[in-house]
């Protein structure tokens, strides 16, 4: 039995696998790309002012794109709620909206919570992340190493408490910002992390010395999560990753295996078309 519409709309959007799926892929890369350049080029005031109504155009035809993309991406499956309230259909409706209330917000008192709404089409580009297959691999090697992480992340709190509590205590006689705990806790995450903004100097020889050694264990600490990540992401075995880029036409739920003809969420056909 030949597919019908909605059948190839959810090929076209859902899928990566086909021609016409390769092809909508990438104009809707290219317009979420230009339309981030317009946002960057809007904050330029010189030329903000000299294109402005050239940038606002532009900007409302990637808008109406994008709706129509939105409203495709709901009728075209199942259960549209799946879609609307999954983390990409939040992102495609905040990434959407903002010009349409530009219509409701209206007024010299409004402008500057209008301009606030319309950073909001910087979403696009977390849509990115849709079409960028690495990104799941890393999004499961973070997984796996979330706990140890987070304990990392804990034993850092922890020592930069420690280390703020020490040069309080060391320079709180001297005039050099030390002025409470919570600030030389921020200036010991400043320096732990190689930032060193230079607000805040330690003025004693002993806080000086002390300084040094949490700039020098600031080099080791910092590889550490990093570290954790790639061997996570190096003992995936390769065979694992699965290359399907079939999203399921009842739920929209995707990472699906390969060779998959049920989803593995609903139970429902990933290929309809074919038992009717």
């Amino acid at each position: 039995m030949a597919k019908d519409w909605k059948s190839k709309l959810h090929e076209v959007i859902y899928e990566a696998d086909t021609p016409a799926g390769k092809l909508f892929d990438l104009v809707l890369l290219v317009l979420i790309i230009t339309s981030i350049i317009l946002v960057m080029l809007e904050s330029v005031t010189e030329f903000s002012d000299k294109h402005g109504e050239l940038l606002n155009i532009a900007e409302w035809v990637i808008t109406v794109l994008f709706s129509l993309e939105y409203i495709a991406r709901i009728i075209s499956i199942r259960k549209p709620t799946q879609y609307i309230f999954s983390f990409y259909g939040i992102i495609d409706f905040l990434s959407t909206i903002p010009m349409y209330l530009s219509f409701f917000i209206v007024g010299s008192q409004s402008l500057i919570a209008l301009r606030a709404l319309r950073l909001m089409r910087v979403f696009r580009i977390l849509k990115l992340a849709r079409y960028i297959g690495e990104s799941n691999n890393l999004m499961r090697a973070l997984k796996a190493s979330r706990i140890k992480i987070g304990v990392f992340i804990m034993f850092i709190l922890i020592l930069c408490t420690i280390l703020g509590s020490i040069m309080y205590l060391v320079e709180s006689g001297e005039e050099s910002g030390f002025t409470s705990i919570p600030r030389s806790i921020y200036w010991a995450i400043v320096t732990l992390t190689t930032v060193g903004y230079g607000d805040i100097a330690p003025g004693t020889p002993l806080g000086q010395a002390i300084a040094s050694l949490i700039m020098i264990m600031g080099y080791g600490i910092i590889a550490v999560p990093t570290g954790i990540v790639s061997a996570e992401f190096a003992t995936m075995d390769k065979n694992d990753i699965d290359l399907n880029t079939q999203s399921c036409p009842h739920c929209a739920t995707d990472g699906h295996k390969d060779n998959a003809d049920y989803c593995f969420h609903c139970g429902e056909s990933l290929h309809p078309e074919e038992t009717d």
